[in-house]
């Protein structure tokens, strides 16, 4: 069951636009498998905040989760324009070349820029 669960979940989910912060989710099965997701969401103040939310619905899929990092993300869809920067104090940095190659796979036809600048 919990295969199946995690191949349903979806590898990008993310606020559909402005600047906000969001967190890489690694996603583990009840076996070996697992797949990293990009969470990101305006209305959460916290990286914390993104990780408590996603985790909830993971539990309840059966499946496990552990955040190696987050930062920020710039959403502009009008210029199909994405920018991956910062950092999460909590968390520490995610990897933002991973992040963009996840990110690509929902926004093929956007340009993806990725930083270690800022906060």
């Amino acid at each position: 069951m919990s295969e199946e669960a995690l191949a349903g979940v979806p590898l990008v989910h993310i606020s559909p636009e402005g600047i906000f912060k969001y967190v890489m989710i690694n996603v583990i099965d009840g076996g070996d498998a697992s797949k990293a997701v990009i969470r990101g969401f305006a209305d959460c103040t916290w990286h914390a905040d993104i990780f408590d939310r996603e985790e909830e619905v993971f539990k309840k899929l059966g499946l496990r989760a552990e955040c190696p990092g987050g930062g920020r993300i710039e959403h502009n869809p009008d210029k199909k324009y994405l920018k991956v920067y910062g950092y999460s104090q909590g968390f520490g940095k995610a990897d933002h070349a991973q992040t963009k190659r996840i990110l690509a796979t929902k926004y093929p036809d956007y340009t993806i820029e990725t930083s270690d600048e800022g906060y």
